[in-house]
């Protein structure tokens, strides 16, 4: 571990650090001062620690919202994170770009993100470590976020545990760009948004919910690109990024995904449609949505970069196929 001045490795516990708060820090809360002086771990997980009772200042377990004086002595009891056994398999991953510190991927429909319980091998996670075998000394083998199973699209992954602190606290103060494009079911009149706190299901364990209380602050922004019939083809903007959050947040305004096996509800049908409408709609058995744009400051050089990746075939199938039905029953004012 790199040690900064003033910070010490305490000899009676080879895993804590001690130190003495600066006399400037004063009035500052214990997790912002925290994170100026240890700056080997995220400000949420120095969280975590201080509500875990792992961080004493002056022999006192305090809350990461009080205060500091100065001059105080903080020991800090660090938790290493486990480390996770994933094995390298040689599976086809898009890169869209990689460098030094990270890689820029394509996830295809059907593929789970990192291995768990049911999914130990043929993820995203076990083709990276084949491409870049330094992923495995990474946190998390540098996943930043994730996509569900069948949602496409851009992810970031660090290649080194510096790119992997700074992108993680960039997610969590909101300064990484994520686009979506999606299908949904309805025929909306503009775009909006939708904030509704969010968090698991009261029943279903699985599956997440909008909650009237306990959940967490969830933001998500749409705007309307095209009109169909009876369905829309929308741009959606993460301000939070909570699981499941888009097609939760749509199908609460009940504008639910195209295909969303969870959240999507009874497949709706325009009146008089095609034959090849009905049966792509029905065939369709994976959420319409489609991570397209990607956009951070870079973790080593601090300059914008940004990258996109066209839609699907199979979302772009189902665009034509809606345009063709419109245009078929002369609805032109839905374009």
């Amino acid at each position: 571990m790199r040690h900064l001045a003033g910070q010490n490795k305490n000899m009676s516990d080879p895993d804590a650090i001690t130190l003495q708060i600066p006399p400037h820090m004063a009035g500052q809360r214990l997790d912002q001062g925290l994170a100026v002086l240890i700056q080997d771990y995220s400000r949420a997980r120095l969280q975590q620690w201080i509500k875990a009772g792992k961080v004493r200042v002056d022999g006192k377990v305090l809350r990461p919202k009080d205060k500091l004086y100065g001059n105080e002595t903080v020991i800090v009891e660090v938790e290493h994170e486990a480390v996770v056994d994933w094995q390298a398999e040689d599976i086809p991953v898009e890169i869209v770009f990689e460098d030094e510190a990270i890689l820029v991927v394509n996830k295809p429909a059907g593929m789970v993100v990192h291995p768990a319980v049911g999914n130990e091998s043929g993820t995203l996670v076990n083709g990276l470590l084949h491409h870049a075998s330094e992923l495995a000394e990474v946190p998390r083998s540098g996943i930043i976020h994730r996509l569900d199973k069948d949602t496409t699209g851009l992810l970031v992954v660090a290649r080194t545990p510096t790119a992997h602190k700074v992108l993680v606290e960039r997610l969590q103060a909101r300064e990484v760009k994520r686009e979506y494009e999606a299908i949904v079911t309805g025929v909306m009149t503009a775009g909006g948004t939708v904030e509704a706190p969010m968090g698991r299901h009261p029943v279903n364990r699985k599956n997440m919910a909008v909650l009237v209380s306990g959940g967490k602050h969830a933001v998500t922004h749409y705007r309307v690109e095209q009109r169909f019939r009876a369905h829309s083809h929308i741009k959606v903007q993460l301000e939070t990024g909570r699981t499941h959050q888009i097609r939760v947040h749509m199908a609460h305004i009940r504008y639910p995904l195209v295909g969303d096996q969870v959240y999507g509800g009874r497949l709706k049908l325009p009146p008089q449609c095609s034959d090849e409408l009905t049966s792509t709609l029905r065939a369709f058995k994976r959420q319409a949505l489609h991570a397209a744009r990607l956009g951070f400051l870079h973790p080593l050089s601090n300059a914008p970069v940004e990258w996109s990746a066209p839609l699907p075939a199979d979302m772009q199938n189902l665009l034509r196929i809606l345009s063709d039905d419109r245009d078929a029953h002369n609805d032109d004012g839905y374009e």
